[in-house]
């Protein structure tokens, strides 16, 4: 009796099994977003390597995140039919042997190519790891548990940035990228070894109607509709201000080496913290009161970095990245909450938008950077962060 009751009891946080996903998505999510955000310091090189302007450069980062949002949702569904784990170790280490191959593109088309592929493999984790962790883990620890795995994510974009800078100093962008997706192979490995398999997932048949069903539930929900909108527009925000940061940063009055712009991306450490704890604030003192600060705090990091300060632009970063990932982390783990149908797919369908707004205002911004340079860029960000705000504020418990 004592055995059945163990086996049928999710996961508390203290578990020795939880240590185990803590650890296996933790080294997921860092082969993960290394894999897909290494360009974003690069870009500058990619830019001068291609002869590229700074939209058609950034690109490399746009194709990864876009074929990604377009993948989430059928490799979502995949899942429910192959199970989490199976899915998610086949992704990630697909993803990190595509990695491998980027540094030999002779072209940044073939380039962008093989990041379009790379983000199809990537769809797999983030499409299924929230999905996992609903189903495996006490509803009493949720939150805090997906506050844990967003920390290790933004860990994970962290170290591809700073690794990828430092790389790129001493040998190029061809050079940090095979360095990056080399870790991110044996990320994958650890991953595979760790992960527990499922105790709570029940495979089902592949249905097409029953999917277009959840689908259009999961549509036809304003609530959710609205955290699909923050989804969109907190990453579309968040990925401009660093995609065009960085050319700013490179030229005068700041004059910045590509590692000290890669090691800048450590301030990814704010995010680790403010994203557990939005994680716990969540889970007592309500999702729209924290998401709606998390946002306040993003919009005023945006401002600091308009004076020409290095000190300030740095405080401005810490801002941004907390205030960013704390938003993150409450929005992400209320729609599996608020999902009355196939929370794992209301999961995929906010990380679709989010994605989509990394891909497409992630682009726009160097519209907005070839016309009116770094405060039009930063104004666009701006109002990105004020749309969230916005939905945010219309949310009911």
């Amino acid at each position: 009796m004592t055995l059945s009751l163990e086996m049928t009891e999710r996961l508390r946080y203290d578990d020795l099994g939880m240590r185990r996903v803590r650890l296996g998505l933790f080294a997921a999510g860092l082969a993960t977003f290394a894999l897909l955000y290494v360009p974003q310091p690069l870009l500058p090189s990619l830019s001068r390597a291609f002869g590229a302007s700074p939209a058609a450069a950034s690109l490399a980062m746009s194709a990864g995140t876009f074929a990604l949002a377009i993948a989430i949702i059928p490799v979502s569904s995949l899942s429910e039919v192959r199970g989490r784990r199976e899915v998610m170790t086949f992704s990630v280490i697909a993803a990190a042997v595509l990695g491998l191959i980027v540094p030999l593109s002779p072209s940044l088309p073939v380039l962008i190519g093989i990041r379009v592929l790379q983000g199809v493999a990537l769809a797999g984790v983030p499409a299924t790891a929230m999905a996992y962790l609903a189903e495996e883990v006490d509803h009493a620890d949720l939150g805090r548990a997906m506050g844990l795995y967003i920390a290790g994510n933004a860990i994970g974009g962290l170290s591809g940035r700073v690794i990828a800078g430092v790389l790129a100093e001493h040998g190029g962008w061809r050079v940090a990228t095979a360095g990056v997706s080399a870790l991110a192979l044996v990320c994958a490995i650890v991953f595979a070894v760790l992960l527990p398999r499922s105790s709570f997932f029940t495979p089902s048949a592949p249905r097409f109607r029953a999917l277009l069903a959840t689908l259009a539930g999961n549509l036809a929900d304003t609530g959710l509709l609205r955290l699909y909108l923050i989804g969109f527009a907190l990453m579309g925000a968040f990925v401009t201000v660093y995609n065009y940061l960085t050319f700013r940063l490179v030229g005068a009055p700041f004059d910045l080496s590509t590692s000290v712009i890669g090691a800048l991306f450590t301030v990814y450490l704010a995010g680790t913290w403010s994203s557990t704890l939005a994680g716990r604030l969540a889970d007592r003192a309500g999702h729209r009161t924290v998401l709606a600060a998390g946002v306040a705090v993003a919009i005023a990091g945006v401002a600091l970095t308009l004076p020409a300060s290095l000190a300030l632009v740095v405080a401005g970063l810490v801002m941004l990245t907390a205030g960013f990932f704390a938003a993150h982390s409450v929005a992400s783990g209320w729609v599996g909450s608020r999902a009355r149908v196939a929370p794992g797919q209301a999961s995929a369908l906010y990380l679709c938008l989010y994605y989509i707004g990394s891909s497409v205002a992630g682009s726009a911004g160097g519209i907005f950077y070839s016309h009116g340079g770094w405060p039009l860029t930063a104004a666009f960000a701006i109002a990105l962060f004020t749309v969230a705000l916005a939905s945010a504020a219309s949310l009911k418990r």
